[in-house]
């Protein structure tokens, strides 16, 4: 059985970026899974300012489809998710999975989670490394550095990933700005040796007691940026310009793709299933037919998984000119083989968009990230 991530991530596409379909406790097994086997894994945590700021940040965005788990840090992200039929159905912040990691040692193990701090403002890491081993049950904090406000080179210097290193963390804890943060971690992934590393630039906040977390009503309520206006009045700005940014996604995007999917999906065309058809004599090119959704993807994403574990291989082309409908789980998949694709090397192409499918990327704010070209090519 093929495990490549392809095929077993349930991921589906909300306004342009990847989430997976996991509720909180699975998040918290993912992520002791991975410290207890040692498996490296990068965990992106989008909220609504990071779903704003990825629709014209290309590195930004790419960090998050490079992540190994991306979970919906926001209410209005899982608003979204009902408005579009998306199973997902509970919000999983990064100060809550960190909390609760740091309630509970990894099973089986008894053993706690090794914490260092990266960033945060001047001083901030050194208090929260404190308060982590006061207070906690399921964590250790064994070490923190405080960078300054430099760029993500000077930060990324062979002196500083030793001492990040040599501290032999299960879990870096990133603090430097969400596009920052996430620019760091992409430039010095490969040399950290860490098991799990996310930017979660409230945390060091929140541990170090600085800033209070807003009280349980309030997150569910969706009212969390209230609170926290309330106690960093500076962040006002931010929440302004997402919030008129989000009504925009809602208007031009969300609610015409909810209208149109309900449409198609009571079309015969939904219905179809889909045939892939590979050609012996241009065996990188994979012809799709029919409807292209959540429920019988399982084939497509094992054929991505075999080519993208061949030794050998060109660019990849799609040709979608058969195609009659597409979900959010097809968008998404087809987000992250085209992110592993281009780990290697290769490009991946789509041929022939229908009119149909072409309009449903673009209300999916897919479009511009394919290179779409001719049938006839």
């Amino acid at each position: 059985m093929n495990n490549h991530p392809v095929t077993i991530r349930n991921i589906w596409n909300i306004t342009g970026l990847p989430f997976d379909i996991v509720s909180l406790d699975q998040s918290v097994t993912y992520i002791q899974h991975a410290i207890k086997n040692q498996s490296s894994l990068f965990l992106s945590t989008p909220n609504l300012n990071f779903l704003i700021a990825t629709q014209s940040d290309n590195q930004f965005f790419q960090s998050v489809v490079d992540s190994d788990l991306s979970v919906a840090d926001g209410m209005p992200l899982v608003w979204v998710a009902k408005i579009l039929g998306i199973p997902i159905t509970e919000r999983v912040a990064g100060s809550t999975l960190f909390e609760q990691l740091s309630l509970r040692p990894i099973p089986a193990q008894g053993e706690k989670i090794k914490v260092f701090f990266f960033g945060g403002q001047s001083g901030v890491a050194e208090i929260a490394h404190q308060q982590l081993n006061k207070t906690s049950q399921g964590m250790v904090s064994c070490g923190y550095y405080d960078p300054g406000f430099v760029s993500v080179e000077a930060m990324s210097s062979p002196e500083i990933i030793d001492v990040i290193n040599a501290a032999e963390a299960d879990f870096l804890v990133v603090a430097l700005g969400a596009k920052k943060g996430q620019q760091w971690i992409q430039h010095n992934r490969a040399n950290i040796n860490v098991r799990v590393v996310s930017h979660l630039g409230a945390v060091i906040n929140f541990v170090a007691g600085h800033v209070e977390r807003a009280p349980l009503f309030w997150q569910r309520c969706g009212l969390e940026w209230l609170w926290r206006i309330r106690q960093e009045p500076e962040l006002w700005r931010r929440y302004f310009f997402d919030g008129l940014a989000f009504l925009n996604l809602l208007t031009l995007s969300v609610f015409p793709l909810a209208v149109y999917d309900r449409w198609l999906k009571r079309s015969e065309a939904y219905h179809r299933s889909l045939d892939i058809q590979c050609d012996e004599t241009i065996p990188d090119e994979i012809s799709l037919t029919g409807s292209a959704h959540y429920g019988n993807l399982t084939a497509l994403k094992h054929h991505f998984a075999d080519l993208l574990q061949q030794d050998k291989r060109d660019n990849i082309t799609l040709n979608c000119s058969q195609l009659l409908y597409v979900d959010g789980a097809f968008v998404a998949t087809l987000l992250l083989f085209q992110g592993y694709l281009n780990e290697q090397g290769c490009e991946l192409y789509l041929c022939g968009l229908p009119r149909r499918i072409r309009r449903l990327f673009a209300l999916n704010n897919v479009l511009n990230r394919f290179q779409v070209i001719p049938s006839d090519r």
